[in-house]
């Protein structure tokens, strides 16, 4: 294997160690059309051994039949005779899972081998007697001048990578093992690839579809712009919709306030209505708007201006926690999600917004906005859980919640429709955790009590009225400190996540799963990295995303899409739309084809041009160190401790900036080395084997190197940084001590804000030296070039 050679005189546990990691980077299927494999809609008649799982549909596998039959003919019968199993063997290798590989396709800019690669001793057995099958096998002239040479004839046919030759890949249990299934590597991370799908927005916060059958999908920016993108992944040039005059929103950031949620009504294609929810302000008066567009007639790419009808306003009583979700669900009505109005421990009045049933704020609301051309603008559901209650606002459906970040409601299992209408929310957490709920009428989401699975407020918490409903699964901030809600996967395409909850992280750009034991109803988690090695090695697929995960998607057939920036500020062209892909099984050729209701267009397209690349490398992305928080609920015995008073602290947004993932972490040692170094001196320790301008980085101050934590650390940081080292440009802020740990010295800085123009990291916003509140698995790094990545 190239790049993972051991000498000779390696000792042999480390060669067969060396083997092994090998084979598990490369292990995945692919077939000739450079895509992964999947199961026949029906068992195949002639390449029956593909029949559970490859890639031949019954149309190639008819194909292959039927060059098999004109072979026969061609071939003299006593040949034939000994031969014919040795062709079948051969022409059925293109419905092999592994088909690419064994014709040398993974990369469509190189021919086709004309034969399937074989492994020398099958080969050497089919050359006594079968070699002259080869001139009707293949159009290679080249093989044919080699008939008479064996070994040269051989060697012409073997495979450089014999892991995959045949027959030997039939048996080779690492390639067999769990084939077809999604890959997982050895802490069960699953790795997955992406597909881009659109790029430079400014803070993409939700994608929407139409439900009418065009397949349009709907990019909302935080500015306050809506963008129609066409089934061909084509952008109209006039948006949507832009109401940025009136969106309150900042370019700092972190900045929660802005364009936060939008959806179209149910029957949107008869009464053209979508709503939007944005932040609006006066002074330092500042409020949540929910308001009734309707599409212009004229133009179904284009909203009516003048149609804005404000359905709801609530006011805000800080900057953050502005909520931000609309949903419409099976019932018809629409669900709104509020934060709790913002600041630390939701200090207003007795309990917090959150357990206040008369307020709006921190809850998960249910309007009737149906038939409302005249009348009230919306009306309360009949069945809604406080109707009635003096005490309570009837368009509460549940209470409880801090801020919820991007909801969901499940589409059900294709075939059965189990789980459908389940209302999936992951709500932001305070000082400690992270969770998902699962919300249900009328109940209480346990806000400011209790943050994830334990108390926050220790004598709210004790209050046996309480009766909170407890997340389906919490973690720690460790892992992540702002959780971004996602999807239960239902779409056709690929049929092994079905049923898989896929999630994110906003600071750590963490991708995240659960999936049900229907048997118990617990979650079991699994982190989701980018596929190591050639797993993502497709045509169109990558395998890296910023990571700052702004939201989740589907589109109109229920495909899964998530949205990130490398820079969260609502004025940086850096949002990236990625479309989740399983390379591991797709559905049959054909099932999933959807056919797009004609779009009238009379603005002017702009076509899409991807700009991610795949990045090459033996390691899968970074996966926690720490294990996850379990589902299990803990008993609920009261607190025996006195209420812990939490330290105030300025506010500050939940959603803070962070540094774009990548690879493993590995130890390294110094790139330069200064005897005398200045305070606010810096350099980068790299793995090993790296090209310099990438490293963790340190930092001299006091007549110390330490390292910086990464909790704040940016691109702005990052300039600094490469600045200080000669560089001119700064690629990416590396985050979750991805260059190593620098364990044997002290965190000197942490919590780093800089505009990008001071002289070193001293002279930046800082907790101040040596103060700081993570670890070492925190070690920041950068990536730093001399070229312009983005020209």
């Amino acid at each position: 294997m190239a790049g993972l050679w051991a000498g000779a005189g390696a000792p042999l546990a480390l060669r067969v160690l060396l083997v092994l990691r090998a084979l598990l980077v490369a292990a995945h299927p692919q077939c000739l059309d450079f895509r992964p494999p999947f199961r026949p809609p029906q068992p195949l008649r002639f390449c029956a051994q593909y029949s559970a799982f490859g890639c031949c549909a019954p149309e190639q596998d008819a194909a292959l039949a039927h060059r098999f039959g004109a072979l026969a003919a061609r071939v003299d019968a006593p040949v034939w005779a000994a031969c014919a199993g040795y062709a079948l063997d051969l022409l059925c290798q293109e419905c092999s899972p592994y088909a690419a590989h064994l014709y040398d396709a993974e990369d469509p800019s190189t021919p086709l081998r004309t034969v399937p690669g074989l492994c020398e001793d099958y080969c050497l057995d089919m050359w006594q007697t079968c070699r002259g099958l080869f001139r009707h096998l293949s159009p290679d002239r080249e093989l044919w001048a080699l008939e008479g040479n064996r070994a040269k004839f051989c060697r012409y046919l073997s495979l450089d990578d014999t892991d995959y030759c045949f027959p030997r890949l039939l048996v080779n249990e690492n390639l067999n093992l769990n084939l077809g299934r999604v890959a997982s590597d050895a802490k069960g991370c699953l790795q997955l690839c992406l597909e881009e799908v659109a790029n430079g927005l400014r803070n993409p916060v939700a994608m929407v579809h139409a439900r009418d059958g065009t397949h349009r999908f709907f990019v909302a920016e935080q500015v306050g712009l809506v963008w129609a993108y066409l089934a061909d992944r084509s952008r109209l040039e006039k948006p949507f919709l832009n109401i940025s005059r009136a969106v309150l929103t900042s370019p700092w950031e972190g900045d929660e306030r802005g364009f936060l949620g939008i959806a179209f009504h149910p029957d949107s294609r008869r009464n053209r209505k979508l709503y939007v929810y944005y932040s609006v302000g006066v002074d330092f008066h500042e409020w949540i708007r929910i308001s009734e567009f309707r599409v212009s007639e004229d133009d179904e790419n284009v909203v009516d201006h003048g149609s804005e009808r404000i359905i709801l306003e609530i006011e805000e009583p800080a900057a953050n926690h502005n909520g931000g979700q609309l949903l419409f669900g099976d019932d018809g009505y629409l669900y709104i999600f509020t934060g709790d109005g913002g600041m630390a421990g939701d200090p207003f009045g007795k309990f917090g917004n959150a357990q206040n049933k008369s307020a709006l704020l921190g809850k998960v609301l249910r309007i009737d906005v149906n038939r409302n051309e005249r009348g009230p603008l919306y009306r309360i559901p009949p069945d809604n859980p406080f109707v009635g209650d003096p005490a309570a606002r009837p368009e509460v459906y549940a209470l409880g919640v801090r801020n919820m970040w991007r909801c969901s409601f499940d589409r059900g299992d294709p075939a059965t429709g189990a789980g459908r209408g389940r209302l999936f929310c992951g709500d932001v957490g305070q000082n400690k955790f992270e969770e998902v709920d699962l919300v249900e009428r009328g109940r209480n989401y346990g806000w400011r009590a209790r943050e994830g699975f334990e108390c926050y407020d220790r004598k709210l918490c004790a209050n046996a009225s309480l009766d909170d409903v407890l997340p389906i699964f919490a973690y720690p901030h460790k892992m992540g400190k702002s959780v971004t809600g996602g999807y239960v996967y239902r779409g056709c395409e690929y049929p092994n996540l079905n049923g898989l909850y896929i999630f994110g992280d906003f600071m750590s750009g963490r991708l995240m799963s659960l999936r049900e034991n229907p048997g118990t109803g617990q979650w079991r988690y699994s982190e989701i990295c980018m596929g190591r090695g050639q797993t993502c090695a497709f045509p169109g697929l990558i395998n890296n995303y910023y990571p700052h995960i702004i939201s989740f998607a589907e589109d109109e057939a229920g495909e899964l899409y998530f949205m990130s920036t490398g820079v969260p500020s609502a004025t940086a062209a850096r949002g990236v739309i990625y479309k989740v892909i399983d390379p591991s099984r797709r559905a049959p050729p054909g099932k999933c084809q959807i056919h797009p209701t004609q779009v009238k267009v009379k603005s002017r397209l702009i076509p899409f041009v991807p700009k991610e690349k795949f990045i090459r490398t033996p390691e899968s992305t970074p996966r926690p160190e720490s294990t996850p928080r379990p589902t299990k609920a803990p008993r609920r015995t009261p607190p025996t401790a006195a209420p812990r008073t939490p330290t105030p602290r300025p506010a500050r947004p939940t959603r803070r900036p962070g540094g774009r993932r990548g690879g493993g972490r590995r130890r390294g040692r110094p790139s330069t080395a200064d005897p005398t170094p200045s305070n606010g001196a810096v350099r980068l320790v790299r793995p090993a084997g790296l090209s310099s301008g990438r490293g963790r980085v340190e930092v001299f101050v006091g007549g110390r190197w330490g390292t910086v934590c990464d909790d704040a650390w940016d691109t702005k940081a990052a300039e600094v940084v490469c600045r200080q080292l000669g560089f001119a440009h700064a690629v990416r802020a590396a985050k979750r001590a991805e260059f190593g740990e620098g364990r044997t010295l002290p965190i000197l800085l942490d919590d780093v804000r800089c505009a990008g123009s001071e002289r070193s990291l001293l002279e930046c916003a800082h907790a101040g030296v040596g103060t700081h509140n993570c670890g070492h698995q925190e070690d920041a790094g950068v990536v730093c070039s001399h070229e312009d990545p983005y020209s």
